[in-house]
């Protein structure tokens, strides 16, 4: 059947498909479009030719949800690492999609409700995981998977798992220039692309985003910095930008400044997340607008070839690996909590998938377990949400699936070799780069906010909410007391649990 002979409304896209030239030939689509007809046409066309395995086609970030006139069937799918989002809901009848949430929470006849499991397991992670929402009624969409529904009920499948199968046929020089090959192929695409005439990027300094600095066609590279020494990372990413060429800005982010934004990203990031450095992106991205539509951002690197501290170190054969990210204890959970559900477990969410994930090696287990919940949870829902906020477009070449897919081939003794983490993308990296970039110990965006939370100067909004009516309706008063008490007398690991804490309430009175 021709697209002529069959109506697709498309109902939401978000995203950037990044091989549009080659299906633009493949569907015989004019490459000469506008990059919203083109991407349009791709959509129906490649439904129309491909239908529900449409997705499997497509390179790039994504979150689309179409109508099919022909036979009343609403298709929705989300790319296959979860780079944007897509949340969905049956109210009065009919299948709500977006990619904001809040988007389908103010939908009329919706009857907002806190999800109390959510919470819990998000005090745990420090991040909203899994299928659940903070809203009762309000699902996401996991990355991988796409959902039908046919006006009566909603079916969820799963069309890609980012599994390994190292293949230990090849050596580690070989699979080097196998991920240079296809870096160069993804950035081939991106340069391509007549829409985007002028690029900048964030970089941190550490390999992943220094590599995608050298080897992109992005002019200026943007990194956030602070007068708090240990935490200013800017003048690594200068000497870098200096090595390569490039423009060099850095925004200089003061507490007051970052305290200023906080409610601004909990606000658009549409659920709570303990991930303070998502103020300091969101602080970044609001920089870079004043000169920039597009950014490149190097997510995805660490997931996909093993880059945290997290994936080396052993776990008991009878636990589950529960990402690489945790804020507080069950017990402590507990004892915090005004109702505290027995019944909801912390493994829940991860559960089926690691079992799922038994046969492959120790460190491809972890590797899977994070792409599909804390990359998805944590970082791209932080980096979609801000930048989107922000009016930027943020481009992750890294996170495209054929460099995966390469990943997904390489021997756990070649992504942690002589000392250094994600070793065979180093490798690769050091065509571009020189070797004290290239093997550079891991450095990222790190926030001062330990520091800066003890400081009366600033924190009192933070006490305001610890102690405010809706932290008296959820927590135990005496337990944020003694936690709020032991971090201001110098215990400073205990600053996640407080801005984890502050940010549900801060969202909790901004939502409802």
């Amino acid at each position: 059947m021709s697209l002529s002979e069959k109506s697709i409304e498309i109902r939401y896209f978000s995203g950037y498909i990044r091989n549009w030239k080659k299906l633009c030939a493949e569907l015989g689509i004019k490459q000469d479009l506008s990059r919203a007809e083109r991407e349009a046409e791709i959509i129906k066309n490649a439904y129309v030719k491909w239908n529900t395995s449409m997705q499997e086609h497509l390179c790039g970030m994504f979150a689309i949800a179409l109508f099919d006139e022909s036979d009343g069937k609403l298709f929705f799918v989300r790319d296959q690492v979860g780079q944007k989002q897509m949340f969905y809901s049956v109210i009065g009848g009919e299948l709500i999609c977006s990619g904001d949430i809040d988007e389908i929470a103010s939908t009329e006849g919706f009857e907002k409700r806190l999800n109390k499991r959510m919470l819990q397991q998000y005090l745990f992670y420090g991040y909203p995981i899994g299928e659940e929402t903070f809203y009762e009624g309000i699902f996401k969409l996991m990355p991988g998977h796409f959902g039908e529904w046919n006006g009566k009920e909603v079916k969820i499948s799963r069309y890609f798992m980012p599994a390994f199968n190292p293949d230990r046929s090849k050596s580690v020089d070989e699979f080097a220039k196998e991920i240079e090959d296809v870096v160069e192929e993804i950035l081939s695409e991106e340069k391509d692309d007549p829409e985007f005439p002028y690029k900048e990027s964030f970089l941190s300094g550490g390999v992943d985003s220094s590599y995608l600095l050298a080897a992109g066609d992005a002019v200026c590279a943007n990194t956030v910095g602070y007068e708090e020494s240990g935490f200013d990372e800017s003048a690594l990413a200068r000497q870098t930008a200096e090595i390569l060429g490039k423009d060099f800005r850095v925004k200089m982010i003061s507490p007051e400044e970052y305290f200023e934004r906080i409610p601004t990203v909990i606000d658009k990031m549409g659920q709570p997340l303990g991930d303070a450095s998502a103020v300091a992106f969101s602080i970044g991205c609001k920089a870079v607008k004043e000169h920039a539509d597009v950014v490149y951002s190097g997510e995805g690197i660490d997931e996909f070839f093993g880059g945290y501290n997290a994936h080396k170190r052993e776990i008991p054969k009878e636990w589950t690996y529960l990402t690489c990210s945790h804020i507080m204890s069950e017990q402590v959970i507990s004892e915090m909590l005004n109702d505290y559900d027995d019944s909801v477990k912390v493994e829940a969410p991860i559960e089926k998938l690691w079992s799922e994930v038994q046969g492959q090696e120790e460190l491809d287990k972890k590797l899977t377990v994070d792409i599909s919940l804390w990359l998805e949870g944590d970082i791209y829902l932080n980096t979609d949400r801000t930048s989107t906020a922000c009016g930027i477009e943020l481009h992750t070449p890294f996170s495209d699936v054929r460099l995966f897919n390469v990943a997904s081939r390489i021997p756990a003794e070649y992504k942690f070799m002589n000392e250094q983490n994600k070793y065979a993308f180093r490798k690769a990296a050091s065509g571009k780069l020189p070797d004290e970039v290239a093997f550079r110990k891991k450095v990222g965006f790190p926030v001062p906010v330990r520091n800066w939370l003890k400081d009366e100067r600033f924190n009192k909004p933070i006490e305001e909410k610890l102690f405010g009516e809706a932290s008296k309706k959820f927590f135990n008063q005496q337990v944020i007391k003694d936690m709020w008490e032991r971090y201001l007398g110098g215990e400073d690991l205990l600053w996640n649990r407080v801005y984890a804490v502050y940010a549900f309430l801060l969202w909790y009175d901004l939502k409802f």
